[in-house]
């Protein structure tokens, strides 16, 4: 009866993980299409695992580049992380290695109209503990389309905000990384007014320590991936 009854938890716990496994890449694609929920122009919380997976096969090009630009293959990616593609790669784990060790994903969504839309991970802290982001550029490589963040324990009303707001998380869809002159500049959330609009949104009211989690979270997190970009990104006629 012993043998039977462990038999038994064995094959329920293996069933289970593959369940968990499911559930866990699901949401973490959610995560990355909630970047393009516009252009994709569907509830992403409504979508089943099937269509998620659907739209990942179909439309979301996979690539994992490193701190110097250079895309890795199959084969280096599954040696440094043990995963079998970008969206499998554990971040957390990535986020804790020096940054000359760490892979970087790039996730390329092209819509109906073919056109196509580059989203990058930022990781970061927050008040409480770590927050991080997907933030798709447009194919110059400098223009915000769309973004999506998410915490694991700010305060609902407060830091939770950047996940919960729409009309604060909206601001930074068209803001810029680069100025006009091509230099690096991220965006910032600044208290007291937005002064510089390519480059700056509104911090959130009573949340100073997640806003400022954000900036940093940007500002490092996206040049990070400097090398990659300076490749692609196509130059803007001076103004």
């Amino acid at each position: 009866m012993t043998i039977i009854v462990a038999l038994v938890l064995s094959l329920m716990v293996s069933g289970l993980k593959d369940v968990h496994t499911e559930n866990e890449s699901v949401y973490n694609k959610k995560g990355i299409l909630s970047a393009v929920s516009d252009q994709l122009g569907k509830d992403i919380t409504a979508l089943s695992n099937k269509e998620v997976q659907e739209i990942f096969e179909k439309q979301i090009v996979q690539k994992v580049v490193n701190n110097k630009g250079e895309e890795l293959t199959a084969e280096q990616i599954k040696a440094a992380t043990g995963a079998s593609s970008a969206v499998d790669i554990d971040l957390g784990k990535e986020a804790k290695k020096p940054i000359d060790q760490r892979l970087l994903p790039i996730f390329t969504y092209t819509d109906a109209n073919k056109k196509s839309y580059n989203i990058l991970y930022v990781r970061g802290k927050g008040l409480w503990d770590e927050i991080w982001g997907y933030i798709a550029f447009s194919d110059d490589w400098n223009t915000i389309s769309g973004q999506a963040f998410d915490h694991k324990g700010e305060t609902p009303g407060l830091g939770a905000e950047i996940k919960d707001n729409k009309s604060w998380y909206s601001q930074f869809t068209g803001k810029k990384i680069y100025n006009q002159a091509g230099e690096y500049k991220s965006v910032s959330v600044v208290k007291g007014g937005v002064k510089i609009p390519d480059h700056q949104v509104d911090a959130i009211s009573g949340a100073t320590i997640t806003g400022n989690g954000v900036d940093e979270m940007l500002e490092k997190g996206l040049k990070n991936y400097e090398p990659y970009i300076q490749k692609n990104k196509k130059s803007e006629p001076v103004k």
